[in-house]
Parts: structure tokens; C-alpha cells; sequence
């Protein structure tokens, strides 16, 4: 049987991703360089990331494959979905550190 997978595809697509989006936004950065910035981000060794992305991990894709859209419409579409995504996520990171925030303050009853 083996061992139990530490990370879900999910996180390896991600962080397979990311490195790409990286380099070609940074050509001159090394890929080596890029995958120990995105690892200290998402809690993985640059060591496991750079192996993800030489072997193309995330769906199979060799390193370093440009995804081309044919409807540059619907890239847009995707990427304001996932902008008003994130800003609700931060909206409710930034509501519960007020929130936390105000628990601190107050003065203990003990």
C-alpha cells in the first residue's frame, strides 16, 4: 500500500501554476530561484516544487507550456470571477482580525 499523499493535487496544480505564471512574468528568474519564492509562500521545500514542475505534475502538461486561449473574453471572465472571489476572501480575513482584534482589547473579567 503506499504512502499517503502530504500535498492534494489540487495544491500541486497550483503551485505548478504559479511557477509558471512567475517565469513569464520574470523571464531572467531562474526556475530554481522561482520554485524556492512560491514554495516559502505555500509552505512547500523549493526542493518538491522544482520536482513538480520539471516532471509537469499539473495536468500532465510539460514544464513551462504556454496555455494559449482562443477566447481572450472568457480569460477575462474567469480572471474578474476570481478577482470578486478574492476580494470577498479578504473582506472576511479583514472582518475577523477586527474582530479578534477587538476581543484583545477589552479587558479581562478574571
Amino acid at each position: 500500500m503506499p504512502a499517503p499523499r502530504k500535498y492534494s493535487d489540487e495544491l500541486r496544480e497550483r503551485a505548478v501554476r504559479m511557477v509558471e505564471e512567475t517565469l513569464k512574468e520574470s523571464p531572467g528568474l531562474s526556475h530554481k530561484r522561482v520554485c524556492t519564492q512560491v514554495g516559502d509562500q505555500l509552505g512547500i521545500p523549493g526542493a518538491t516544487l522544482r520536482n513538480w514542475f520539471r516532471n509537469g505534475v499539473a495536468g500532465a502538461r510539460s514544464p513551462r507550456a504556454v496555455e494559449v486561449t482562443e477566447d481572450p473574453v472568457a480569460r477575462i471572465t474567469a480572471l474578474e470571477r476570481e478577482v470578486r472571489e478574492l476580494r470577498r476572501a479578504n473582506a472576511i480575513l479583514k472582518s475577523a482580525s477586527a474582530f479578534f482584534a477587538a476581543e484583545l482589547d477589552r479587558p479581562s473579567t478574571r
